[in-house]
């Protein structure tokens, strides 16, 4: 891709995250966010058909940039790589606060949260195969529900209450309260 195309595409992005910070976002105009990137309307519709498509792939590389940097350790010597994957995901989410707590406060932007739950979703779904739990279908769909319904809860309450804790500590609490879910789940199976 040209530089000149990714740093508009970035200048534009960057823009409409700090005028979702300051205001609703259906109240964010196009030439608000031209001017605030500093391009004009023409460049932010040659590469968005709206403020709606704009966001979309805002929201798109935002949590690939999430996934990428957060996915599981590879590491032999990591003794617990599903702890180290959220406290990466933590330190990402803390690294970015003013970004993700834009995201998660943002009623018009459920759709982030529900693709931040998504990911941990899939995240603990590989925890239970690499556990190989043997529960049915329907507790295990529960189980991974919950357990990622309680760890997107907390981090939200981390960002609304302006992250009270670093993410190694709020790293190590949650992972407490998850371990301690895990082994009364795997207790049934």
């Amino acid at each position: 891709m040209d530089r000149r195309i990714k740093k508009n595409q970035t200048a534009i992005m960057n823009a409409l995250i700090q005028l979702m910070a300051e205001k609703d976002f259906e109240k964010i105009t196009i030439n608000e966010i031209a001017d605030r990137a500093d391009v004009n309307r023409g460049t932010i519709y040659s590469h968005y058909a709206d403020k709606y498509d704009l966001m979309d792939k805002c929201l798109a590389a935002q949590l690939q940039q999430l996934i990428e940097s957060c996915s599981a350790v590879e590491d032999e010597t990591e003794p617990n790589p599903s702890k180290a994957s959220l406290l990466r995901t933590l330190e990402q989410l803390e690294e970015n606060a003013l970004l993700y707590k834009t995201l998660l406060r943002n009623k018009a932007l459920l759709s982030f949260r529900n693709q931040l739950q998504d990911m941990i979703n899939n995240q603990i779904k590989t925890q239970f195969l690499e556990n190989n739990l043997n529960l049915d279908k329907l507790s295990k769909d529960i189980s991974v529900q919950f357990l990622s319904s309680a760890t997107v809860g907390v981090i939200e309450w981390w960002f609304t209450h302006s992250n009270p804790c670093s993410a190694k500590e709020i790293t190590e609490k949650l992972w407490s309260m998850l371990d301690l879910n895990l082994q009364m789940i795997r207790s049934q199976a």
